[in-house]
């Protein structure tokens, strides 16, 4: 395919995907002014751009919250790869956010360790506490996601937690009232 004819084809995929999963809003593009300067300035550092898939798909969830369809339409149309791919990416890892999340994002190991010392009464307090009720589901109020991950890397200090970048460890159920407290 030709190389004009190969951006026509990502425009018009990127014109497809201009609207939100509900169809009424415009997508905004991310990679707009000083954004775009920053993803031309990251891309002068990797040896294809390809290579710059991960941090690139970081400035949407930065500037976002999250990672949409349409934002992966425009990624890939910008680092000349296929949607699929793009997507493949954010779906493996769960470091990705695919819906928008709360402004707290609350990790909690739940592996065998920290199973073993209380990691589901730290995750049925949290629940409760933020009025999420469910794993993923958003807060009423818009301010926290609860979900379980896999490790945290703090094995020695059961169990712990990750609010946004922020790893709090041997939490309790009891600790979890006073640590909401520090994220209005």
């Amino acid at each position: 395919m030709s190389a004009q004819r190969e951006g026509a084809t990502q425009a018009d995929a990127l014109s497809h995907a201009s609207r939100d999963n509900v169809g009424e809003i415009p997508y905004e593009p991310v990679f707009v002014g000083a954004v775009r300067e920053e993803l031309d300035a990251l891309l002068g550092r990797y040896p294809n751009k390809m290579a710059a898939l991960l941090p690139t798909l970081w400035m949407v969830q930065r500037e976002r919250g999250w990672v949409s369809e349409e934002a992966m339409v425009e990624v890939a149309a910008l680092l000349e790869l296929t949607p699929a791919y793009v997507k493949g990416v954010v779906t493996f890892y769960t470091m990705y956010h695919q819906h928008p999340v709360g402004r707290y994002f609350i990790q909690v190991c739940t592996t065998s360790p920290c199973l073993a010392c209380g990691a589901d009464k730290v995750v049925e307090s949290l629940l409760g506490q933020t009025g999420c009720g469910d794993l993923g589901a958003t807060s009423p109020d818009g301010r926290f996601t609860v979900i379980e991950v896999e490790c945290l890397g703090a094995c020695g200090f059961a169990t712990p937690i990750m609010v946004n970048d922020e790893v709090i460890e041997s939490v309790t159920p009891e600790k979890v009232s006073q640590i909401l407290t520090r994220f209005k």
